[in-house]
């Protein structure tokens, strides 16, 4: 997966990989050739007594450090341009994969474990092509090159080579098996460490008010401590791999050292061909340690490549249509035929058999006990979900034939939980349309009875707005909520519980108001309270995801038990006629 993942986002970057892989191929030959030219300069040289030779030779090894200077300079700036430009392209294609999910596979990975795929394990795939492109791509030249030039030295010696490199390899295979499991579990705890995280940060007031603070830090010290002894262990075993290494080099050394003192006493080589060995053993060494420590990152990069892959292979329920519908009669008819809703897997449908019709003009309210489905009914229009069966019509097109934007241009939703973005009053209104005026944005705040209070804050529309509107009351959020979407003027509004958190006097006033201003639109209204859909044109009854009453108030108190019995729990018998 790993490969899989990084053939696909390197093929744009072919021409950088090949000029970095050339110059790490000339800095290590470079570099390999330098021991050859320090025993010259030993047997030659030093051994005779030649200045010159010395001198002359010892300019050549200068110049050719810097040469092997300045490709490793332009090796690991390509390198690091391009392992840089890896994580950019990864997070880009994530975050548009997560963009086009719908609710449904935002749920199946959840919220905290997208975000640590996205920054976390993405980091972790860029850290391993930045090692491969500044280490990993002259590990084995210079070992094949090392070997080599051992080989051209002294072929007898160079058997201690055919001892030593299989030890090594054998050593880093058995530690790296066992860390691969160990890093995918350490994934796993960090997921839940940002989940408990972010829960206890979106529900600060919660745990505030119910006092909850010393069970909710054991709660984080314990997913803490999971962490924290996974990781333990996992930086045990990593410990445990350098000393083993070097305890195979440092008796490798003392082979060499040992064997090739008996090969210049009986005359079979000089003393720097064995300076120069010695010098391509550890070069070969250090290969062989740049590919450990290589290997210590790639079981961890290879899990973080499945858990971003995993991502990157999951499709969207809601799938944009092929040949897209770009224009309608623009009249905001509504209708819903024999809509159903199943989660995969789920044994039970959310809905079944919906049968609905929304026309200009009017006002559609559904109503129902916890759990019938009303909010998930509503995000059938927009396309939150798809239904599983039957049809949601606009202007008697299919909602899945529609062209994406021209869906967002006529449908306006207003979610149950209205979420404001980080940034000023204007910007969150305008999310609605770029290009509204500041007039346009005041009108829309007057209709949502939203004016005075914005009109108080500091700035006006240029007042501050925390992440997730933090900074504001549920009430003022619901009003801020809707002034955005007035701001769209769709044809169809859907307006999903939107004015529980707004007292009766502002519930009553923004109703009125809504009721001037979308005359002409289509307005379906999913609420609890009674009083806020008594008076709709046609209210509709849900219950266990079915309809169980469709009609006016005063013709549902008469007909329907479900519909008089939530009438009944909110109201009197006098107040309900």
């Amino acid at each position: 997966m790993l490969i899989r993942l990084l053939r696909t986002c390197l093929r744009p970057y072919k021409k950088p990989i090949a000029l970095l892989v050339a110059l790490q191929f000339l800095q290590t030959c470079a570099s390999l050739y330098l021991p050859t030219l320090n025993a010259d300069i030993i047997d030659n040289g030093v051994v005779q007594g030649d200045t010159g030779y010395i001198l002359g030779y010892g300019a050549l090894m200068v110049g050719i450090s810097l040469a092997q200077v300045v490709c490793n300079i332009g090796a690991v700036y390509y390198g690091a341009r391009t392992a840089s430009a890896l994580g950019r392209d990864v997070r880009g294609a994530v975050f548009d994969r997560v963009q086009s999910f719908s609710a449904r596979e935002v749920g199946q990975f959840g919220a905290p474990s997208l975000i640590t795929r996205t920054t976390n394990d993405v980091q972790q795939v860029q850290m391993l092509a930045l090692m491969t492109f500044t280490l990993m791509v002259s590990a084995p030249i210079m070992c094949v090159g090392g070997i080599v030039m051992a080989l051209g030295l002294d072929v007898p010696l160079s058997g201690v080579l055919v001892a030593v490199v299989p030890v090594l390899g054998i050593c880093v295979t058995l530690i790296v098996r066992r860390l691969r499991p160990l890093f995918r579990a350490m994934q796993v705890r960090l997921d839940t460490v940002n989940r408990v995280l972010r829960e206890q940060i979106t529900g600060n007031r919660v745990i505030r008010a119910f006092v909850r603070d010393e069970y909710e830090q054991r709660r984080f010290r314990r997913a803490n401590a999971d962490l924290t002894d996974m990781a333990l262990g996992t930086g045990n075993l990593l410990a445990l791999m350098f000393p083993v290494v070097m305890t195979v080099v440092n008796l490798s050394s003392i082979a060499v050292v040992w064997f090739g003192a008996h090969r210049i006493d009986s005359g079979g080589m000089q003393i720097g061909d064995l300076t120069a060995f010695l010098a391509y053993l550890m070069q070969i060494v250090m290969s062989v340690m740049m590919a450990t420590f290589m290997f210590m990152m790639v079981p961890r990069a290879e899990v973080c490549a499945e858990r971003i892959q995993e991502v990157l292979d999951t499709e969207s329920s809601v799938v944009p249509p092929v040949a897209p519908v770009t224009e309608l009669r623009r009249h905001g008819h509504l209708e819903i035929r024999g809509a159903g809703f199943r989660y995969p897997g789920a044994e039970e449908p959310v809905l079944r058999d919906i049968d609905l019709v929304a026309r200009p003009g009017e006002t559609t309210a559904v109503i129902g006990s916890t759990g019938s489905g009303k909010s998930t009914l509503l995000g059938l229009v927009p396309r939150l979900f798809d239904a599983t069966e039957g049809e949601v019509l606009v202007d008697g097109t299919d909602v899945r034939t529609l062209d994406q934007k021209l869906l967002a241009r006529t449908v306006g939703l207003v979610p149950q939980k209205p979420y404001l973005f980080a940034g000023t009053v204007a910007t969150n209104l305008r999310y609605g349309n770029p290009d509204a005026t500041d007039a346009e944005l005041w009108h829309a705040l007057e209709v949502a009875q939203a004016k005075e209070f914005v009109e108080r804050l500091e700035g006006g529309l240029d007042a501050p707005i925390a992440q997730g509107g933090t900074n504001v009351s549920g009430g003022q959020r619901q009003r801020l909520a809707i002034a955005r979407t007035l701001v769209q003027r769709p044809e169809i509004y859907l307006f999903d519980d939107s004015f529980s958190a707004l007292d009766y006097a502002t519930d009553a006033a923004l109703r009125a108001a809504l009721g001037r201003e979308t005359a002409g639109a289509t307005v379906v209204i999913v609420a609890q309270r009674v009083a806020t859909i008594r008076d709709a044109d046609r209210i509709i009854v849900l219950d266990e995801g079915r309809v169980v009453g469709t009609g006016r108030h005063h013709e549902l108190m008469a007909s329907n038990d479900t519909y008089r019995e939530i009438v009944l729990s909110q109201l009197t018998e006098a107040e309900a006629a």
